[in-house]
């Protein structure tokens, strides 16, 4: 066998090679096995066999209940009692199915399955539900009968995939500005103008598989077909995808499959009476960090329905692809928990899931098979080599991995270090650390940031003063550092990335405090569960001026296909100065995070020709102080001594700008 594509990039992967081509083969393996030589796509149609489906005259359910004895369906129709009339008969390999009249049921009817096995009963919302609701009063849910007699019809093309992923990632629910939950209509009118105005290619929506508890920002999955009510209805999401293609924005979506809720009414838990249906059996069942269950990824009726669930959004909602949540969790047995990743022997060891990793593989390749331009993020602390690599070159498949080690990198630089000791060529370092041979997501924050328990970046450089000192009128130094930093920060994250960006939504413009969903601790407030995006609006306080930086920014980037496209060269780094310098192409980038002085007649070597500012953080309309001229053409000299061709400029104290070769 030739060497693999991934060792060529990795040679000290050489020793692994065997441990990487057995895993190819193990996908290979269980995808002829499932298959059986027809199509991934072929394969992936449970959602399309099981749950309630309804033809002219029937309506029938199917269902996957190997450990159960007897099966119902309930609901208003039948007194919510266990009737005869509405047993399902038991089929062959634990199938149930049940044929009835259509008149029994109309959209909008709620319904449930009661089960019996051996030792006990209980009531389940089916695992293939495409509708679940919750009552406003008592709080239960229930499934939703859900034919429409107008389903909703797309109107635009779905955008062709983008150069370099700009993301925008958005939660429905707290994207209002209400103290209440926001809805896919109020989204779809009043933030996807704004995002297309911020210069924002892709859309991450988060939280959109139904979870009982609105606090678990939609990480307890309960019902992995049905997308949350709490927003709206299916067409109003609907709606708000079509609404984004028409923007030329694509939309993805957290994708959980690497745990659900334990919750065994809602969830698929105890689904069959059994603790091992969709999950392990015992301990290895039971995700103690997140106090809930893990798929057993081994099982061939749990890859029909992790794999037809990745089908079922494509299909169903013209969805442009995933961010799959909680990679690390999935690859390791131990879920990567209190393991420090320091050498490729923990890569390539007894701690792997090896079922998880064919999962993995078959999911990207399926993706891809209903959709080429489809894209999948992998969201893994581990560093695991591959993972953002073509299957067939010995990685895992998904198309970028997110970079999580930098915005834990910024916090604990603002948090332990004095920014006039920050080491310029560390930072730069830092963020360009990444394998060559993956796509990459750069961030400085996300949700995660924002979350109570830590902090977004402009409430740690800013702190108490957030509350007092973000008027104009109010402003202090500590305020007016935090917002030149903010700049730099989200600049120089940026414009290091090789493939792609993401920033949640609000952070653009500092949005203050936590995000502290409603609890029994804060009395169920909504208070901190929204966006407050008329402080963005608002010129006479701070918040809009950063605004207006992170939207010429974004578009700057979006406009000129820096990241993907240029590479980065003729880095300079002066750390006593704490200046930073690189090319892309046409564009100098320049960075000095010196607090303190502001640097005149700063030379330094580019190709020959006149240059010009197009976007600096200090400009006035980013609340800057405007002391660098952006209105004349600075041309290149001759330095003497080393007889290059080179830029001297005014380098003011805590910003950065970014020029362009005109000629």
């Amino acid at each position: 066998m030739a060497t693999l594509d991934i060792i060529k990039y990795d040679l000290y992967l050489k020793p692994f090679e065997n441990n990487i081509i057995n895993r190819i083969e193990l996908a290979e393996k269980k995808e002829l096995e499932l298959t059986k030589g027809a199509s991934l796509s072929d394969f992936a149609n449970a959602h399309k066999y099981f749950g309630l489906h309804k033809n002219k005259a029937d309506f029938i359910y199917r269902d996957w209940l190997p450990n159960a004895e007897k099966v119902y369906i309930i609901g208003d129709f039948s007194n919510w009692q266990a009737l005869d009339e509405f047993e399902l008969e038991k089929k062959e390999n634990g199938i149930f199915q049940l044929i009835f009249s259509n008149k029994t049921l109309k959209h909008g009817d709620l319904y449930r399955i009661f089960v019996k096995w051996n030792g006990g009963e209980g009531d389940r919302i089916p695992a293939y539900s495409k509708r679940v609701v919750q009552d406003s009063e008592s709080h239960i849910f229930n499934a939703q009968v859900w034919f429409p007699n107008k389903n909703y019809n797309f109107q635009n093309k779905i955008p062709q995939k983008h150069k370099a992923a700009l993301i925008y990632e958005a939660h429905i629910g707290m994207a209002s500005e209400k103290e209440g939950l926001g809805t896919y209509n109020e989204f779809t009118q009043n933030v996807l103008p704004k995002i297309a105005k911020l210069g924002y290619n892709t859309i991450q929506l988060m939280a959109i598989q139904e979870h009982p508890y609105y606090g678990s920002f939609g990480y307890h999955v309960s019902s992995f077909f049905a997308a949350s009510s709490r927003f709206g209805t299916p067409y109003e999401l609907k709606q708000l995808i079509d609404t984004a293609h028409g923007l030329g924005i694509s939309v993805i979506m957290d994708l959980v499959h690497s745990h659900a809720v334990k919750n065994e009414v809602e969830g698929i838990s105890k689904y069959d009476g059994s603790e091992y249906q969709y999950f392990h059996k015992g301990a290895k069942g039971y995700h103690t960090a997140w106090d809930s269950k893990c798929f057993d990824y081994g099982k061939n009726e749990v890859l029909h329905f992790l794999l037809s669930n990745c089908k079922f959004w494509i299909d169903e909602y013209k969805l442009d692809g995933f961010r799959f949540d909680g990679i690390t969790s999935m690859l390791y047995l131990n879920h990567g928990l209190e393991t420090d990743f320091t050498s490729y022997e923990m890569y390539f060891n007894q701690n792997i899931d090896k079922d998880a990793i064919v999962y993995l593989n078959l999911a990207n390749k399926l993706i891809k098979e209903i959709n080429p331009e489809a894209i999948t993020i992998a969201e893994d602390m581990s560093g695991m080599p591959g993972l953002a690599m073509p299957c067939y070159k010995g990685g895992i498949g998904f198309d970028y991995r997110l970079a999580m080690g930098i915005p834990d990198f910024w916090i604990k630089l603002i948090k332990e270090v004095k920014d006039e000791n920050w080491h310029v060529g560390e930072i730069f370092h830092r963020l360009i650390d990444k394998r060559k041979d993956e796509q990459t997501i750069n961030y400085a924050e996300s949700h995660d940031q924002a979350l109570v328990g830590d902090k977004t970046i402009m409430f740690r450089l800013a702190d108490k003063d957030m509350y007092y000192n973000m008027s104009l009128s109010t402003i202090n130094i500590t305020v007016e550092r935090a917002i030149a930093l903010h700049k730099i920060i989200r600049l120089i994250t940026l414009s290091t990335s090789s493939n792609g960006y993401l920033n949640f939504m609000g952070n653009e413009f500092g949005h203050p405090e936590w995000i502290d969903f409603p609890r029994e601790g804060n009395e169920w407030s909504y208070q901190f569960a929204r966006r407050q995006w008329s402080l963005s609006e608002n010129t006479d306080l701070a918040y809009s001026y950063l605004n207006e930086f992170d939207k010429d920014m974004v578009n700057f980037f979006s406009k000129n296909s820096i990241i993907n496209v240029l590479d980065i060269e003729n880095t300079i780094i002066k750390e006593y100065d704490q200046v930073l310098i690189f090319t892309r192409g046409k564009y100098v980038f320049v960075f000095n995070f010196n607090p303190f002085v502001s640097f005149t007649d700063y030379g330094f070597p580019v190709e020959k020709g006149a240059y010009e500012i197009i976007l600096n953080t200090d400009n006035k309309k980013y609340l800057g102080y405007g002391r660098v001229d952006e209105n004349i053409t600075y041309n290149t000299v001759i330095n003497q001594e080393q007889n290059k061709n080179c830029l001297k400029l005014y380098i003011p104290a805590r910003s950065a700008f970014v020029m362009k070769k005109i000629n």
